[in-house]
């Protein structure tokens, strides 16, 4: 019987916190982590955009399992919002369409909307999310010009904080459970007052107990990377008691 040249896989277990760069899918941090831990098992506990940054948890090996441990964890983000205009992506990713603004809201006008997206509420997912519909892609549809029946699902603000604001640019904290889409927040936020919403940037700061200061950034994952360069998967899953 002929031998397979494939190396074998390696059996390295751990949580890797990582600073996904702007880019890049959340999959293709996967990968490149996968790759330098020779071929281990990776996984990821929540999807960041393409177009967004910041804190992405994997785990490696047995941690794979415990994945959906970390996903139901809380999440913090900070994102850059323009009020002048929506986009079809809700990024900027689409073609931006200026919404005409007669007077811009006051600071405390933003206040007051921003104060109605706290607690629990009703989110409709993005049109260009990964979000199924009959079997296929939100996305998929959007981008072939169809119009995706996305339903609204409950989904929690934890906390909701004005950084900056100077019009049209608005700066916002928000702490959330899982399944909340930033992204969604800002269109909401928009239809709220009366003007635009749409993200300029998003950067995840924390998921659960891991910060943005103890993420390692992509290019600066070692390779090959070995257990020693993780977060053991005993510490990891005590910091989520």
């Amino acid at each position: 019987m002929a031998r397979s040249n494939k190396a074998p896989r390696s059996t390295t277990t751990g949580v890797l916190v990582v600073d996904k760069p702007v880019g890049m899918t959340s999959m293709d941090v996967v990968a490149v982590v996968r790759r330098r831990a020779g071929r281990t098992r990776t996984g990821h506990a929540g999807t960041l955009d393409p177009l967004a940054s910041g804190v992405l948890v994997l785990g490696l090996g047995r941690g794979t399992k415990s994945l959906s441990a970390l996903m139901d964890t809380e999440k913090e983000y900070e994102t850059e919002i323009d009020l002048g205009a929506f986009t079809a992506t809700d990024d900027r990713e689409g073609e931006r369409e200026p919404v005409a603004v007669e007077r811009p809201p006051t600071p405390e006008a933003i206040e007051t909307a921003v104060g109605r997206f706290r607690g629990p509420i009703m989110q409709q997912p993005p049109a260009y999310s990964a979000v199924k519909v009959d079997g296929r892609r939100a996305y998929k549809i959007a981008r072939r010009g169809g119009t995706p029946e996305l339903v609204a699902r409950p989904v929690v603000v934890h906390a909701l904080e004005v950084r900056d604001y100077a019009w049209p640019r608005l700066t916002l904290r928000v702490r959330c459970g899982k399944g909340l889409y930033v992204r969604r927040l800002a269109r909401d936020l928009g239809a709220e007052l009366g003007t635009g919403g749409y993200c300029l940037s998003i950067r995840r700061t924390a998921v659960g107990p891991f910060t943005l200061e103890e993420a390692i950034p992509l290019d600066a994952v070692p390779d090959p990377l070995t257990e020693n360069d993780l977060v053991p998967l005993d510490a990891a899953l005590a910091r989520l008691a």
